[in-house]
């Protein structure tokens, strides 16, 4: 039995984490923590956990022995200080966080205000995307799990850009349920402000962007724009990111229906659908992706649970590849659908 730890297991990753885990054939939560409720359990503090997680937080992960493998599920700047010990320590991580995500320093301190304190690392982080680099994945020690913004435009654009049917160039209109906020509230989460309303936010600023643009370069082997427009929109879980690009000629909607046939056709996860639906994956770690071609221009569709596929579940199925098990093992679950 494989023993995990959770460092942040108050907010909604880690929760979510804890959620996945606690049925997981192959592993045990040996650790989970927080520094405002150490000491209190955690069926306390996540009720929903009553009956399947009898642990208490503890305040570090170092108080806890003999852990395999931990997720680091905080806000940035906390992974680049907890991982280097884990792995000197022989413990596999995967960072939630951004802290892992871009190899590049300066990119790094430009979109998140402050200096890297373990490069050597982060040249050594494996991007988290297991349908597009599953076998970098399954050798890792360290694993930068990816956002959940990028998570579901880089699943819509990735066999496009990689086709050379279109321009390097994208758009990118994502709408994302109030969830990925994290619990912190704010004027912009309070209800009055967005229960009836579409509010974009973070334009030109979000820090999922130059992950996106990492992505976008990697599958089109040029540099390219993306222009990533983020919006809060009322609903608690899930993400639609819808993108637009130029296409390089005449293409049919039936050469871009075999683009992505070819990609997911045999994916467990992600699937290639007429009408993506974000309630067709609420809950689960399935993706939708679609697409149409509307003359000289071709739009593609990245839908997701952004608490799952776009946070802990993607996390879970790397740590699966990581420790050599089944990649669907603890996320065979369907969505809600309703």
């Amino acid at each position: 039995m494989t023993r995990v730890g959770i460092i942040g297991g108050t907010g909604y990753a880690g929760g979510e984490l804890a959620r996945i885990l606690c049925t997981h054939p192959d592993v045990e939560i040996a650790a989970m923590t927080s520094r405002q409720n150490a000491g209190a359990k955690v069926q306390d503090v996540h009720t929903y956990l009553r009956g399947y997680v009898d642990l208490c937080f503890t305040e570090k992960i170092s108080e806890t022995d003999d852990l395999d493998l931990v997720f680091v599920a905080t806000p940035h700047g906390v992974a680049m200080k907890e991982v280097p010990a884990l792995l000197e320590k022989g413990i596999k991580a995967i960072d939630l966080s951004g802290d892992y995500r871009l190899h590049d320093v300066d990119v790094y301190s430009k979109w998140y205000g402050h200096e890297h304190t373990d490069v050597e690392n982060l040249q050594k982080a494996v991007y988290g995307l297991p349908e597009f680099f599953r076998d970098e994945i399954k050798g890792a020690d360290l694993v930068a799990n990816p956002g959940c913004y990028a998570t579901s435009v880089i699943l819509a654009c990735g066999p496009l850009l990689k086709s050379g049917l279109v321009g390097d160039d994208v758009i990118v209109d994502a709408k994302s349920g109030t969830s990925g906020a994290g619990m912190v509230p704010s004027q912009r989460l309070h209800h009055p402000t967005c229960g009836e309303s579409v509010i974009p936010y973070s334009i030109g600023t979000h820090r999922h962007t130059p992950e996106i643009e990492m992505a976008v370069d990697r599958f089109a082997g040029s540099r390219s724009k993306v222009t990533f427009v983020p919006n809060l929109v009322p609903i608690v879980r899930g993400i639609i990111s819808s993108c637009y690009f130029d296409l390089k000629g005449d293409v049919t909607q039936e050469e871009v229906d075999a683009v992505y046939e070819a990609q997911y056709g045999k994916e467990r996860f992600v699937h290639y659908v007429p009408d993506p639906s974000i309630r067709a994956v609420v809950a689960s770690n399935h993706a939708q992706t679609a697409s149409r071609v509307i003359g000289r221009k071709a739009v593609a569709f990245g839908v997701i649970d952004n608490l799952v596929k776009g946070a802990s579940g993607q996390a879970v199925q790397c740590m699966n590849l990581m420790l050599g098990l089944d990649e669907g093992t603890g996320l065979n679950l369907p969505g809600l659908g309703v």
